[in-house]
């Protein structure tokens, strides 16, 4: 969800140029790590018949991810806005997976077609966010800032889906894993190595809910007889 690429001409690109080394290695480093990220989720949620990562999250997260490849590949094409288009194809399958076996999470407080109807709702009110955020800020700034702060909510959402699935059903050490680092990178990159205060405190806050969540599934891993366990070996067993 946070690009970065050497070639692209979008608000990260131009810093590995500018830095040498390490920006080339901090870009790779995000890239993967978001892309083994879809991946996960894609695989948990059509096993264990379930959505890998939470909705509000996904729903804005698909939303930037269409909107800034849209913006990059009709304007100067760069490479960046190719891993955009494949990494907002990818966010496709994993709403597909929210809507097909989203619904057994909330079966006992709505109905599937007001399920249906608040998850399209969701997709639409996280589109609108994005296009406020470019009209407010620009298209750099917007895209930052829009990034990291929909990345700190998908981290504080990360820990509240194993609090309310009391574990680690349809979740993985490997997305948390996966996810920490991919969003610490460009903290790194931007907020660190080019002193954007914003994106550093975000970057941190963001760290430290997502090392809060690997350490929950830590735990469950390691307590078996907990209900967090028996979630974690359920899981397991799907998979």
């Amino acid at each position: 969800m946070i690009p970065g690429d050497p070639g692209s001409p979008g608000w990260w690109g131009a810093y590995p140029r500018r830095m040498g080394g390490i920006g080339t290695v901090l870009t790779l480093l995000s890239g993967v790590a978001w892309t083994v990220v879809y991946a996960e989720a894609i695989r948990i949620g059509f096993t264990q018949r379930t959505y890998a990562i939470p909705a509000a999250a996904l729903m804005l997260n698909i939303a930037w991810e269409w909107l800034y490849a849209f913006l990059d590949l009709t304007g100067t094409p760069g490479v960046q806005g190719y891993v955009n288009l494949v990494w907002a194809v990818a966010d496709v399958a994993i709403v597909v997976t929210f809507f097909r076996f989203g619904y057994v999470e909330f079966s006992d407080r709505i109905g599937r077609g007001v399920f249906i109807v608040g998850g399209v709702g969701l997709l639409g009110v996280s589109v609108a966010v994005q296009l406020l955020f470019l009209g407010e800020f620009g298209r750099s700034n917007g895209e930052v800032y829009s990034a990291f702060l929909q990345n700190l909510l998908m981290s504080g959402l990360f820990v509240a889906m194993f609090l309310s699935r009391h574990g680690a059903r349809g979740q993985s050490m490997v997305i948390a894993a996966a996810k920490w680092l991919g969003t610490l990178a460009p903290t790194i990159q931007l907020g660190l190595l080019q002193g954007r205060g914003f994106v550093l405190g975000i970057g941190l806050l963001c760290t430290v809910l997502d090392l809060t969540y690997i350490g929950l599934l830590l735990h469950a891993h390691r307590h078996p007889g907990t209900e967090a366990g028996r979630a974690v070996l359920s899981s397991s067993a799907e998979a």
